[in-house]
């Protein structure tokens, strides 16, 4: 009766090897914000969970279209077209 050890050796052999882990694709940056109140806004996307920070007056940032709905929520901030 073989022992669990010899199947171990007809695996192929990893260990050592460069391995590398499939590319997630980002989403595209295409939707623009402007905060139009006076002190520094952070803002965290709820969905893709990315920071965003918003200097001042007049501040622009480009968001994950994901996270379009949730950050329409947030007063004094608005869509650039």
């Amino acid at each position: 009766m073989p022992c669990c050890g010899e199947k171990r050796h007809q695996l192929p052999q990893t260990q050592g090897k460069n391995q590398t882990t499939p590319k997630v694709p980002q989403p595209r940056f295409s939707i623009v914000l402007e905060y139009t109140g006076q002190s520094t806004l952070i803002a965290i996307g709820p969905v893709s969970g990315r920071r965003y920070r918003f200097e001042g007056s007049g501040a622009r940032l480009s968001i994950d279209p994901r996270d379009r709905v949730g950050l329409a929520s947030i007063p004094k901030l608005r869509p650039v077209e």
